[in-house]
């Protein structure tokens, strides 16, 4: 069958490819580059089609069974234009070339920030509030944003699910997302200390089976939250420090002393030109829901991995990407990708 993926050089586009390869598809893959370290196999095209392009979509598209957009912008900034415009305008558009195609399925991955998960006291599920404050950062303002852009084309014929991951962790990364960033980090015994906090966190190869589970089996306009387990992030570098006999954080920094420091941090951290350092990182934090993914286990047939496999795995990628310098895991473990057949698939 053939597939499209936009976005498909970034993190969760990279494991989507590889799931999809497995599968057997043949994949046109859109983004503006090719990745250095991009699947080289007969079943991907690539192809530099640009999403605020109507008729290059539509090329793009020509042909394809189902479409996966995966292509936003992710930031802690208060306000971003062009995060904005990507996160709406880009899906309406993408949405629309796929219905002109005539794309049977569309699957549009959307994030855990479509919701209010700061006010959202206990738990998320996919009838809780929405990102709808405009005191909220532009990220979670924009995601919810684009997923009503994108149920006006569904009510235009369009048929479309979307998907919700939480915190996206694990290997394949090339790129080093801020979670495996900081991981990277901690297994290299470079992180003395750091901020207490719980999230959500969910494995990038089980957030791209949940996007083909929903392809296959969502009901047209649903959402699907994908998520993974409850981390400390402090416990997650305690483990991959230990994995690599690394020094390990000795200790949390509690979140009021953060807190308090953030209005004094934040406009030095802006200055610097980062975001780390925020108002809104600190926030999903504090919140810390818990994220109900039974409807996506129920109807999708959807199960995350144990979070001590991804550490294992993500560890072993990184030293096998060397990406890690001198530091690897003690058992010796390497990383096994998917295996991917050899022949271009013919499946229809």
């Amino acid at each position: 069958m053939k597939v499209a993926v936009t976005g498909a050089a970034g993190f969760v586009g990279t494991n989507l490819v590889n799931q999809l390869v497995a599968d057997g598809h043949d994949v046109v893959a859109i983004d503006r580059i090719s990745p250095a370290h991009g699947l080289d196999h007969p079943n991907v095209t690539w192809t530099a089609a640009d999403i605020f392009d109507h008729d290059a979509m539509v090329a793009a598209f020509d042909g394809v069974d189902t479409a996966y957009h995966l292509v936003a912008m992710i930031t802690l900034k208060q306000k971003d234009e062009t995060a904005w415009r990507v996160n709406t305008e880009g899906v309406a558009t993408t949405a629309r070339a796929a219905l002109a195609a005539g794309v049977r399925r569309f699957v549009h991955c959307s994030s855990i920030h479509s919701f209010d998960q700061y006010t959202e006291s206990g738990t998320v599920e996919e009838t809780s509030a929405r990102s709808e404050d405009p005191a909220l950062p532009v990220y979670d303002r924009s995601k919810w944003a684009g997923e009503q852009e994108l149920r006006k084309v569904i009510d235009e014929g369009l048929d479309a699910v979307i998907c919700n991951p939480t915190g996206v962790y694990g290997a394949v990364d090339f790129g080093l997302s801020r979670i495996n960033g900081m991981l990277r980090d901690a297994a290299q015994g470079k992180v003395p200390l750091f901020v207490e906090g719980t999230f959500d966190l969910v494995d990038v190869r089980d957030v791209a089976r949940g996007l083909v589970l929903a392809a296959e089996k969502g009901r047209t306009g649903e959402n699907y939250l994908i998520g993974g387990s409850d981390v400390r992030l402090i416990d997650a570098m305690r483990t991959v420090a230990t994995l690599c006999g690394r020094f390990r954080p000795l200790f949390a920094v509690p979140l009021g002393v953060i807190k308090a420091i953030v209005p004094i941090a934040e406009p030095i951290s802006q200055a610097l030109g980062s975001d780390l350092v925020s108002r809104a990182s600190i926030a999903a934090l504090i919140a810390q829901p818990t994220v109900d993914i039974t409807k996506a286990r129920t109807e999708l047939g959807y199960e995350p991995r144990p979070s001590d496999e991804t550490l294992a795995d993500l560890v072993a990628f990184l030293c096998d990407s060397k990406q890690m310098g001198s530091a690897k895991p003690k058992s010796g473990q390497h990383f096994e990708p998917l295996p991917v057949p050899e022949l271009s698939a013919q499946a229809d």
